[in-house]
């Protein structure tokens, strides 16, 4: 039987680990300790508190992990002041999953990867990264750019700095906006780090972070000589029911819950200048 996309399952938050000042990672099961649903990398989830609101969050863990469903959610509203403020233990509901997610069989196999992410901007590339790292051999290089305000705000930096930058074939690039005595790393923008890097044309990239720092990035990449059909971002923070009754992510006569969120930025050029 098909699953109905409107009915949201019971789930718990198991675990909850802080990652920067403004930003956790939620770890949620059933209540028989079970992964909600399956996902493509880049998928989004709806997740609800009763009485208190819902909001659609991409699903920041790679499908191939099969216990459990993680969400890093920045603090910045009704529905996740709550959630930052709740203990393990606390029950939601979830439904999902809704969106394209990125081609990681068909466009993305056997490519050398570049990815490049601004703060929180790396969630929903964090599925698609553990997603090439555990199928390894399906994929060619990988390099990762990922720039925030500080040290402090590199979502997920544990996980970088003790399994992403020890991997054969993995280089990862970081870099913060302005120096820190305890910093000794790059120091300065993502857009013009990229210039500074200068990659290969052979690489297919993936972009998501705040829109000014995507238009640089967008154009250095295009100034290295890329092509905007080997460039794909995600614009599921134009999402709002998942499943395009609202309206609100209606962007000419596409639907950004239903025919993306994922798009190449050729794709993008066909649509109004809303985006």
């Amino acid at each position: 039987m098909k699953k109905e996309a409107l009915i949201p399952e019971i789930a718990v938050i198991t675990d909850i680990r802080i990652d920067t000042p403004d930003v956790r990672t939620f770890r949620v099961v059933t209540p028989d300790g079970k992964k909600p649903f399956e996902h493509i990398p880049g998928q989004c989830a709806m997740l609800s508190i009763p009485g208190v609101g819902e909001a659609l969050f991409s699903i920041t863990s790679s499908p191939t992990n099969t216990e459990y469903m993680e969400f890093s959610i920045k603090k910045c509203g009704c529905v996740t002041n709550f959630l930052h403020a709740v203990e393990p233990g606390q029950y939601v509901t979830v439904r999902g999953p809704y969106g394209n997610g990125f081609p990681v069989d068909t466009a993305f196999r056997n490519k050398d990867m570049l990815f490049i992410a601004g703060g929180i901007g790396l969630a929903p590339l964090r599925s698609v990264i553990n997603y090439c790292r555990h199928h390894r051999k399906d994929y060619g290089k990988i390099d990762i750019v990922y720039g925030s305000r500080s040290m402090q705000d590199l979502v997920d930096y544990k996980e970088i700095i003790d399994e992403w930058c020890h991997e054969d074939g993995i280089h990862v690039h970081l870099t913060i906006d302005r120096e820190q005595p305890e910093w000794k790393g790059h120091v300065g923008f993502v857009p013009n780090f990229v210039k500074e890097l200068q990659f290969d044309t052979n690489k297919t990239a993936v972009l998501c972070g705040p829109p000014i720092m995507i238009k640089f990035t967008l154009a250095g990449l295009q100034e290295l000589g890329f092509k905007k059909y080997q460039i794909y971002t995600t614009l599921e923070m134009k999402m709002k029911c998942g499943i395009g009754k609202c309206g609100r992510c209606n962007l000419g006569d596409k639907f950004i819950c239903k025919d993306g969120p994922v798009f190449r930025f050729d794709q993008l050029e066909e649509l109004p200048d809303e985006y």
